[in-house]
């Protein structure tokens, strides 16, 4: 029931989601070529980095431990303090990739598993504790709101087991999961209800199910773009046909010859809707030029602030300002609520009600870097929080001194960056793009540098025929001795004109200049 009942955010990521899918080869990149090279069929230069990703991924997860529990609960603001990381390698690959029999789509599940790094985390997860929103009694306390018989035997239940509103486990309790007392005296009762709990639970090499992706054989710009998910082409979650829409991609792949115009559609099953991104600023990763391109505050605004936005509204009363999603359709009604981490794009309120929030740009923005020619991803960084819609409900006197508020409960970092391997061959590949390209250039250059090399040619033999033409002539065609021994003069003063030979040339011996 209440496994799920988390948002373990994917907004991204090639590297981030699946990896980075680089590109070996490139015929060209014009503007009027479209890259055939770049398909996900059997045998493309593509198809296996789309599947297994060679860059490492990283996830860190980041806890709010309240440190003033009593005196919150007595009506004080609450204070938190950030715990963290706790660093996991990430692999992820693409299972089951089969191709359509109709063609131009490819079928694939998104597997992934978590390894656990010390080296890069503040602490020992089986160890380390923190102090949180107690999120299945909040869960369940929600589910039976509206039922006086079932919300007066679920509070006996709490008061008999002693559960609170707020709990205390391990940092590996809270994400890969425990038996909770109450959820274990619900699940008899509804199927549907997991006795275990966790914010990953079920995460570690599991799935979010089938999707179906364009392979770009008859458009490169639907590369790697989501048709079906769970076999769905759209969603029922939202109340409105363009929340519902499944846009772009999966955020594993992203069509080439980028513009700084475009919006980035991604498609993320545990946000339970489509998020797009804006190109922000030019920027390099180990010498790859990038577009950086991130989620504006747009995207999680109020209906107030951008109408669109109205869709994701569950109702009238339950529409959340401005850098907040409730995500409770898709989490069986559980009060889950997405943001950036420490609330970052969202209004001050949010900020101002908890003790500890401090937004940073560097920090806290998601974010994706993506080479404009081959759409390489190169950097990223998706961030992420978890929080839980806390206030007074009634029958559950254990509520009854808490005011509304969003809870923070931990985030998220998803990171990647490009490994050396893969950036040399995109170093590669955009020099052969670049000579490709600049093809014309080349062959104009080098006609122009021919044809100055024959310029010259011709003139320097025009030259030295004229030089000829200029010659006097003061050596007979026939010599018998040396230049030094005799020179040619004519044998009077006045030539002899003969006028069938010309003019008479007689040898005299050379003079002496000391006789």
């Amino acid at each position: 029931m209440f496994a799920q009942n988390t948002c373990h955010l994917h907004l991204l990521i090639c590297p981030v989601r699946h990896g980075c899918c680089v590109i070996r080869d490139l015929p060209t990149t014009s503007n009027n070529y479209k890259p055939t090279e770049i398909v996900l069929v059997e045998g493309s230069r593509v198809f296996e980095s789309w599947k297994r990703p060679p860059p490492p991924v990283y996830m860190e997860f980041f806890f709010f431990n309240v440190t003033n529990l009593n005196e919150f609960l007595q009506g004080a603001k609450p204070q938190v303090q950030q715990v963290g990381p706790y660093t996991y390698r990430e692999y992820r690959y693409k299972d089951n990739v089969s191709m359509l029999e109709t063609g131009g789509m490819v079928s694939a599940y998104n597997t992934k598993s978590f390894v656990f790094l010390r080296e890069k985390s503040v602490g020992d997860p089986a160890v380390d504790s923190i102090t949180t929103v107690n999120i299945p009694a909040w869960a369940v306390m929600n589910t039976v709101k509206d039922s006086f018989w079932k919300s007066s035997a679920v509070s006996i239940w709490m008061n008999s087991l002693g559960v609170t509103v707020f709990t205390t486990r391990t940092v590996d309790e809270l994400l890969w999961g425990y038996e909770d007392p109450l959820l274990a005296r619900v699940a008899p009762t509804n199927p549907s209800v997991e006795k275990i709990f966790g914010l990953m639970y079920k995460k570690n090499g599991s799935n979010d199910g089938e999707f179906i992706y364009h392979t770009g054989e008859q458009n490169y710009m639907d590369y790697g773009r989501v048709e079906t998910w769970k076999g769905q082409s759209e969603l029922t979650f939202w109340t409105s046909n363009q929340s519902n829409s499944i846009n772009g991609s999966d955020g594993s792949a992203f069509h080439p010859l980028l513009s700084k115009e475009e919006r980035i559609y991604i498609f993320t099953p545990d946000l339970c809707r489509s998020i797009y991104m804006e190109f922000e600023k030019d920027v390099e990763v180990k010498g790859i030029p990038a577009y950086r391109f991130t989620p504006p505050r747009s995207v999680l605004a109020s209906k107030e602030e951008n109408p669109a936005n109205e869709g994701f509204c569950i109702s009238p009363k339950e529409c959340l300002g401005t850098g907040l999603l409730k995500v409770s359709p898709c989490r069986k009604g559980a009060p889950v609520v997405a943001s950036f981490p420490h609330f970052y794009l969202a209004e001050d309120k949010y900020v101002n009600a908890i003790e500890g929030m401090s937004p940073q740009r560097t920090h806290h923005q998601t974010f994706l870097d993506l080479n404009p020619t081959t759409g390489v991803i190169v950097r990223a960084n998706k961030r992420a929080q978890v929080n839980i819609l806390i206030n007074r409900i009634s029958g559950f006197p254990k509520t009854r001194g808490l005011n509304e508020m969003i809870f923070p409960v931990m985030f998220l970092n998803e990171s990647v960056v490009i490994d050396d391997a893969s950036a040399a061959r995109v170093h590669k590949l955009l020099l052969i793009v670049t000579l490709v390209s600049n093809f014309p250039l080349i062959i104009v250059g080098l006609g122009a540098i021919m044809l100055a090399v024959l310029i010259i040619l011709l003139v320097r033999a025009r030259k030295q025929k004229n030089e000829v033409k200029r010659i006097v002539f003061t050596k007979p065609l026939y010599a018998t001795s040396t230049e030094d021994d005799t020179s040619y003069s004519p044998v009077s003063d006045k030539e002899k004109e003969d006028p069938q030979n010309g003019t008479y040339i007689g040898l005299t011996p050379k003079a002496d200049p000391q006789a």
